[in-house]
């Protein structure tokens, strides 16, 4: 018997289906393979069209932040300390800019939530 149901992934919703299976065997014709979804990209906060962002590699909390809204930064800078299982992670600037809005410290976040936009 194959039964669907609808999930919720870091705000995108999919449609899966999941096959009981007894004793090893199938009990449903072969399906088809399914398509991977393309990964969650975290959209700009609001106001701030045509920035870039820094998305959160994984879910933690942000424990200290190096840049403010308005200040510039350079390539491979840390701009933010993130604290997940008990280690400090250091994010890095992919490219220059000046940050339009920064997460505070304090901030729980999940893995692609958006940690620093900039122009």
């Amino acid at each position: 018997m194959v039964r669907k149901y609808n999930i919720t992934v870091n705000g995108t919703k999919y449609e899966v289906e999941v096959e009981e299976v007894a004793d090893g065997v199938s009990s449903a014709a072969p399906a088809t393979p399914a398509v991977p979804a393309a990964p969650a990209v975290a959209p700009a906060p609001a106001g701030n069209k045509g920035a870039s962002v820094i998305p959160s590699p994984m879910p933690g909390t942000v424990i200290k932040t190096l840049v403010k809204p308005g200040e510039s930064f350079k390539a491979g800078q840390v701009v933010l300390v993130l604290e997940a299982m008990k280690m400090e992670n250091e994010i890095t600037a992919p490219s220059d800019g000046v940050a339009v809005s920064v997460c505070s410290d304090g901030a729980s976040v999940s893995a692609g939530d958006v940690l620093v936009s900039y122009n």
